[in-house]
């Protein structure tokens, strides 16, 4: 598509702030007014438009469409996203290690542990280890506690954690990303723990080189936009 505008300002209204392509509001791809409380991610959306050329690139537009998400689909799905962010916590990637005899079982402990006992020590929970592939179950009040947790996320973190999550294999790591001091790269490295091993013992892929540098990139964009959102 050709681009249809000049001018890109931001407005502030009652609500909070949208971005206004000549004087026009803009809308979510769902038709609501896409009004953000944080003057800091409008400033954000209003670049992502002000920064595209003659053509408009549907790829460089990764905040509005975190943002239209947070707006269009999460208020109405709310119970079906922690749902599935708390099966995440059911399967945690950084909860199921190799067996103690096994190199692969220091490097998890080293690398992994710390992410872990940090989630433990800010959400007042103990979750559990398991060598192996099989299944262990948290408890049922752990459970409560994460959901308790994720429901009183507003809209726009929870559409990043959702991001940040389904990315990691690790409602940990979403949780950590949220944080105001994360490390993205550490976290991303932590998350792909595994498949740097793998690459250490027969080699590099391009295939996944590339693979992996794309979802690097929506972890940092999901990372981003929280922030952002946060005002």
């Amino acid at each position: 598509m050709k681009r249809f505008y000049k001018d890109v300002t931001i407005e502030k209204t009652e609500l909070g702030y949208h971005v206004a392509l000549d004087g026009r509001p803009l809308k979510t791809q769902g038709g609501k007014p896409q009004v953000v409380e944080s003057q800091n991610l409008a400033e954000a959306l209003a670049a992502e438009w002000a920064e595209q050329g003659e053509t408009l690139d549907a790829a460089r537009f990764a905040l509005r469409d975190m943002a239209d998400y947070a707006l269009d689909v999460v208020p109405a799905t709310r119970a079906e996203i922690v749902a599935k962010m708390l099966r995440y916590v059911e399967t945690d990637t950084l909860c199921y290690r190799a067996g103690p005899d096994e190199p692969f079982w220091h490097r998890q402990r080293d690398v992994w542990d710390p992410l872990v006992e940090a989630m433990e020590t800010r959400e007042g929970i103990k979750l559990e280890r398991v060598s192996g592939i099989v299944a262990r179950p948290h408890s049922p009040k752990i459970m409560k506690r994460l959901r308790a947790r994720l429901e009183d996320l507003d809209d726009f973190a929870l559409a990043a954690l959702e991001q940040l999550a389904s990315l990691a294999a690790s409602l940990c790591v979403g949780l950590a990303a949220l944080e105001d001091d994360a490390d993205g790269e550490a976290l991303w490295a932590a998350a792909n723990l595994e498949e740097d091993w793998q690459v250490e013992q027969w080699g590099q892929d391009e295939e996944a080189n590339a693979r992996r540098a794309r979802r690097l990139g929506e972890f940092l964009k999901a990372m981003e936009f929280a922030r952002l959102a946060r005002g």
